[in-house]
């Protein structure tokens, strides 16, 4: 049996090394994440529609405790996708309530946890059915100079690799591990939900190699011979014969090349591009024919990210707060390690540990 490459987590960047350190999440307020929900509400419906803020406590175990306050199942709770904990986050949740009254949860005491506001819809809010997130970010400790300015005039500018974040991986990747023993068949997992997340892990790891190579190569923002492009922030690939003939309009027509998330089906790329995707996966067979066997459909994901409404200012010496806009489903990380080399601060017994990412 072949052995895999060692698991790397420390992705090649596209602009460069880094001009800067700094410090992320000294407190959560440094760390804010506005949901974009997208919807009109109607107003009225089976599904009550809750915004609420939170700090300190995690989507999922919220999502219970608001079942609990409505009386009503789990799986009638919905939410559009998960928000960190250690952050000051605002996003929207559905609780199903056919012919039911809309309890009062303005009194939620559920501590770090406000209802901002509430209305009926016709649709329960479902994983990803949201416009995108918006992100304020402060990092402290950064020394300004000019590099730095131009350094984030290239990220708003040119964008960056559309990487799937760390968190994607576990603690210190060990997601990784345990997505191989599962897929080489070493390992039964049996909860659903933990086997969902390893499954994700290695085939969000697959897709970062590629986009990986075609950094190292200088082509990740630009056509490929037989690559097929994705219209900006949306799922819609234009067919090979589109993709070719609006080669020119990379980048400047908010389109971008794509690599697979593996699964079942065909490839849809072809010359250049399937030859090259074909050669970066050859050692990951293993992965790609457990996550065939696991009855995952093939899809592509844009290789490129445009943050939108980039903004940057220093409200105060040594701290930069950068805020933008992104699509459901990608990372404000993957934008931030393109600026800067920044560290996590992390609780442990009540004291801040910096670690670097």
């Amino acid at each position: 049996m072949t052995a895999l490459p060692p698991f790397d987590l420390d992705f090649p960047r596209a602009h460069g090394d880094p001009v800067c350190t700094g410090m992320l999440r000294s407190c959560d307020a440094d760390f804010q994440v506005d949901e974009l929900l997208g919807v009109e509400l109607k107003g009225e419906g089976e599904h009550l529609y809750l915004q609420i803020e939170k700090q300190g406590q995690n989507t999922q175990w919220l999502a219970g405790q608001l079942a609990r306050a409505a009386g009503v199942r789990p799986m009638d709770v919905g939410y559009a996708g998960l928000k960190d904990r250690h952050a000051i986050t605002r996003q929207w949740f559905s609780l199903w309530l056919p012919g039911k009254e809309s309890p009062d949860l303005q009194g939620l005491d559920i501590s770090g946890v406000r209802v901002l506001q509430q209305s009926r819809h016709d649709r329960k809010l479902k994983r990803g059915g949201h416009l995108g997130n918006r992100f304020v970010l402060r990092l402290r400790e950064v020394a300004a100079d000019d590099a730095l300015e131009v350094r984030l005039r290239q990220v708003r500018d040119r964008g960056v690799p559309n990487y799937y974040g760390e968190q994607r991986f576990g603690i210190d990747g060990g997601n990784l591990p345990a997505a191989e023993q599962l897929l080489s068949g070493e390992r039964r997992v049996k909860d659903r939900n933990r086997r969902g997340l390893l499954l994700s892990a290695a085939r969000s790891y697959l897709f970062n190699q590629l986009v990986a190579e075609r950094v190292r190569r200088g082509n990740w923002n630009t056509y490929l011979d037989g690559d097929r492009l994705m219209v900006a922030g949306s799922s819609n690939l234009l067919s090979l014969e589109d993709s070719r003939a609006r080669e020119a309009d990379v980048g400047a027509a908010g389109l971008h090349p794509t690599a697979p998330l593996w699964g079942r089906g065909r490839a849809l790329a072809e010359g250049a591009a399937l030859a090259l995707e074909t050669d970066i996966l050859a050692p990951f067979s293993r992965w790609c024919e457990g996550l065939e066997r696991a009855g995952l459909s093939r899809e592509r994901r844009a290789l490129g990210l445009l943050p939108e409404a980039m903004r940057w200012h220093w409200p105060e010496p040594g701290v930069l707060e950068i805020s933008f806009c992104l699509p459901p489903g990608t990372f404000a990380t993957s934008v931030l390690r393109e600026c800067c080399a920044y560290r996590v601060a992390e609780r442990n017994n009540d004291e801040t540990t910096a670690i670097q990412r």
